[in-house]
């Protein structure tokens, strides 16, 4: 066989082959969460955190930080790679808790107190690939624009009562869709967190703020993931429906 046969041969193998095992090749999904997962199975019950918990395995939660510091997030799959910074989002706000606690209130706290009036979202306490950055610039700068995923808004954490609350797991790549349709859920149906009352939806205020990620249509939104007797009246009365935004509680959402 002549070389350049063979060279076509060789390709059509590879190409197979990433085929067959999808981990062999381009992308994978290789981030161990594992050490983070016993962390918040531990300290994180119904959305509440016990940061004193976390406190006292701050050094286990430091591993993990730098495990992430470590990640070449090019060699992900795309939702190995969101499950990722949604991690990272939440573990780096922990660890920024932790820089205060027990002595705050709120994550503002730390804006006034410790960062001399600027917001502890713009602090750059992030590392990522060798990289500092901030929460927000983590949130703002590659989870929403990059993900272009609203529900990422149901999943980041920003250790406030009234944010979606933490959950007892990371999220992970292979089960992000899955993690993610629950998060949603979970939230839009707590009439603690929403609540329809006659012709008015009460919601968060995190559909007035990112408005444009939910192609300003909240009920819209609202209808993909409501469950069938909330779904119902959406549906019955949507015409006549107007969205109203609740206060938002930024109180530490643990003790």
């Amino acid at each position: 066989m002549k070389a350049g046969g063979q060279f076509v041969m060789l390709w059509v193998f590879t190409f197979f082959l990433c085929l067959a095992f999808p981990h062999v090749g381009w992308s994978m999904d290789e981030v161990d969460h594992s050490l983070f997962g016993r962390l918040l199975d531990k300290h994180v019950k119904d959305g509440v955190v016990d940061y004193q918990g976390f406190q006292q395995e701050e050094k286990n939660l430091d591993q993990y930080l730098k495990v992430l510091q470590e990640t070449d997030t090019k060699k992900l799959t795309p939702n190995g790679r969101l499950a990722f910074y949604i991690n990272a989002y939440n573990a780096w706000t922990i660890k920024l808790i932790l820089s205060a606690y027990p002595g705050i209130d709120s994550i503002w706290d730390l804006g006034s107190r410790i960062f001399k009036w600027k917001s502890p979202f713009q602090k750059e306490i992030v590392r990522i690939e060798g990289k500092k950055m901030s929460l927000d610039d983590l949130e703002h700068g590659i989870i929403r624009p990059r993900f272009k995923d609203p529900r990422v808004h149901f999943t980041v954490n920003c250790a406030s009562i009234s944010c979606p609350p933490l959950i007892s797991e990371p999220y992970e790549g292979p089960t992000l869709d899955q993690q993610l349709d629950a998060s949603v859920r979970s939230f839009l149906n707590n009439p603690e967190r929403n609540r329809l009352e006659g012709n008015t939806l009460y919601v968060s205020k995190i559909f007035k703020w990112f408005a444009e990620d939910f192609n300003d249509d909240v009920v819209g939104f609202f209808l993909q993931y409501a469950e069938e007797e909330l779904k119902q009246r959406l549906r019955a009365g949507r015409d006549r429906l107007k969205v109203k935004y609740l206060d938002y509680d930024w109180g530490l959402n643990g003790g």
